[in-house]
């Protein structure tokens, strides 16, 4: 049976490129970067090596990144850290954030005595500027964070950073966007670009899983979250993970590589599917932002509530297609998802999201639309 993998939001296929830089601190490089002699330099060259890549990328410089387990970690020292080490009392976020926000902030809220502020949002997922500037205008001076994803994981929406982050400096507040799903996926200019903390995984694009980076501007001033030793230029402890390190500065180098190109293409496929499911299938929508402004490798299917929906995610998998699912149910025993469930509370039916990457094709989107056209149209 024929597969399709289009779940490339929650994970990339590693690209063999990556591999093939991780492989030799794998099996021969293995020296422990703390060590001074031959062995331990080698593999310390190899972490300074790719923290020079990655902050080349992103047009930063080397000491304002320090490589993590994940964007789920990067998430949580810079929510944390912030309260803990910069007087941080109010925490401006939004109800659709990635839980590594969310709960955090919520925690943060009844152990730490930070007040969580939960933005209005349009009905597409975008934040409500004037209720964001009514809020920085309430906590300034008090020491306030904003943390609002680039890109919704979910529904695609993308929100604009310079707008926000040129607010959040008019009122002296942090800003912090976790970039997991659009690092990789479009160009940064930390010198440019008003933001204070940036997060990535880079098994987001095509590296390896259990490696990521939290972006921290110089000045910000944060301390380690995770104590224990030096490592990481004393901001994170723990002996480092040498080739997921070298994978994600050689996935990032492959991503910047025709990266135009690459979101054309996939641009083209979303698109694609966005017009055939409407020729194919009568009752459709769609979630969240679909226009050009939206991430291009997303795109949230909303389905007729009549029933053929109900098991959708398992027929597709039976039919060998991997996407994901997500309703906003009334069902108190299946909480679907929070983000769908935030913007539109009480809709019923089946929300898929397709997410695509630079090896999708459009012959696989054709497949993909004819196996939910049986499956709709069986009796």
């Amino acid at each position: 049976m024929r597969t399709i993998y289009f779940d490339n939001a929650a994970t990339t296929p590693m690209a063999p490129e990556v591999l093939e830089a991780m492989l030799p601190f794998m099996r021969d490089h293995f020296g422990n970067p703390s060590a001074i002699h031959a062995y331990g330099r080698k593999t310390r060259a190899a972490v300074e090596q790719a923290r020079r890549t990655v902050a080349a990328l992103l047009n930063c410089a080397p000491g304002e990144i320090i490589f993590t387990s994940g964007g789920t970690e990067a998430d949580n020292m810079a929510l944390n850290s912030a309260v803990r080490d910069l007087g941080v009392r109010h925490i401006i976020t939004s109800p659709i954030e990635h839980h590594a926000v969310e709960l955090t902030a919520e925690q943060l809220e009844k152990m730490k005595g930070a007040k969580a502020h939960w933005l209005r949002l349009d009905p597409d997922g975008r934040p409500d500027m004037a209720h964001l500037e009514e809020l920085l205008k309430a906590t300034q001076g008090e020491g306030a964070l904003v943390s609002l994803m680039h890109a919704n994981n979910e529904i695609g929406t993308r929100i604009d950073l310079d707008a926000i982050g040129s607010l959040c400096r008019k009122y002296g507040a942090l800003f912090h966007s976790d970039t997991v799903q659009t690092m990789g996926h479009y160009r940064f200019d930390m010198q440019k670009l008003p933001v204070d903390l940036i997060t990535c995984a880079a098994h987001k694009f095509h590296g390896p899983k259990g490696v990521g980076f939290l972006y921290m501007r110089s000045g910000v001033g944060l301390k380690p979250m995770i104590l224990g030793g030096s490592q990481e230029r004393n901001m994170r402890a723990g002996t480092e993970n040498i080739y997921g390190i070298v994978g994600l500065a050689k996935a990032m180098q492959l991503a910047y590589t025709g990266l135009e190109e690459h979101q054309a293409h996939v641009q083209g496929l979303k698109d694609l599917m966005k017009k055939r499911l409407l020729e194919e299938l009568p009752g459709i929508g769609f979630n969240g932002d679909v226009s050009s402004d939206a991430l291009y490798t997303v795109l949230s299917v909303r389905f007729p509530d009549d029933g053929k929906g109900e098991m959708l995610i398992y027929n597709l998998d039976i039919e060998g297609v991997a996407c994901s699912g997500g309703s906003a149910c009334s069902s108190g025993s299946n909480k679907g998802s929070h983000v769908l469930a935030a913007l539109y509370p009480g809709r019923t039916g089946a929300n898929i999201r397709f997410s695509f990457s630079r090896y999708s094709t459009a012959e696989e989107v054709e497949h993909v639309v004819g196996v939910l056209k049986r499956i709709f149209h069986s009796v």
